[in-house]
């Protein structure tokens, strides 16, 4: 973990915008401001899920290459805030995860909440908002949003089987296609909205794609399959032709509206 006392909130990592793809990591560092110091835990936990999505930043930087598109990238760790949530949700400002309690964010005053929201989070979802729209505006389409995440192999007691899950709400474009291409490797367990359920309103997936009508989808990846630099580098290869072969669909590029399985947009 590093910590700066000029904090940049977002990294954006270039590609050709012509292609139509827009990468994002919500969860990709786990870096703190030098005015939060470490929040209050040990290195330790920095070490752990809680603070970001482990591989995550190397496989995007590596897809993102291979692809020659561009990224988004939060620079900050989701104990400080979680880009990944809606501003109202409970879960934006985590006193306890996973068993840990995180004395930096308890008690946290009104004050310091919107703090965070005007420091950190509101800024990345203005650049991805800005990335999508270039990209739009470049490619002369309506982009295909793929979000990469990653999970633990055991969360609360309970192992995970499957090596990727696809997350989505109700527009299948994307992932359907990804399942199905992931399922020629059948040494591959593939989840289709496991671990999680992709329908979280607010999520950076519903703010950029889902109100937009883009083709999306969100990736997650086992974190011990991708932990160093050439198992995130071999998953980043494997995704990179299947990422290709869905983004040459014509449907991907059309704005429809599907809705969202949390009510009205």
């Amino acid at each position: 973990m590093t910590r700066s006392a000029v904090f940049a909130p977002v990294e954006i990592v270039e590609g050709d915008r012509k292609r139509g793809i827009v990468l994002l990591a919500d969860h990709a560092k786990r870096d703190l401001p030098d005015e939060y110091d470490d929040l209050g835990l040990p290195a330790s936990e920095f070490q752990r899920h809680i603070a970001y999505d482990i591989g995550v930043e190397q496989v995007t930087r590596k897809l993102a290459a291979l692809l020659g598109v561009p990224a988004v990238m939060a620079n900050f760790s989701r104990l400080l805030i979680d880009p990944n949530r809606g501003e109202d949700d409970p879960t934006l400002i985590r006193q306890l995860y996973d068993g840990t309690v995180v004395p930096g964010n308890y008690p946290l005053t009104p004050e310091e909440r919107e703090r965070r929201l005007e420091k950190y989070y509101r800024p990345y979802h203005d650049a991805v908002g800005a990335m999508v729209a270039s990209v739009a505006r470049e490619s002369g389409k309506a982009p295909f949003l793929l979000s990469m995440h990653s999970f633990t192999p055991v969360m609360q007691g309970h192992v995970r089987p499957w090596h990727v899950g696809l997350l989505w709400d109700r527009d299948d474009r994307a992932v359907l296609p990804l399942i199905e291409l992931l399922a020629q490797d059948r040494t591959l367990t593939i989840g289709d909205n496991e671990p999680y359920d992709g329908a979280l309103r607010g999520d950076t997936m519903f703010r950029h794609a889902i109100v937009n009508g883009y083709a999306h989808a969100l990736i997650e990846l086992r974190q011990d399959l991708i932990a160093d630099e050439a198992t995130a580098e071999d998953w980043a290869m494997r995704l990179a032709p299947l990422v290709d072969a869905v983004n040459a669909r014509a449907d991907i590029h059309e704005v429809r509206q599907f809705g969202s399985r949390t009510g009205p947009l």
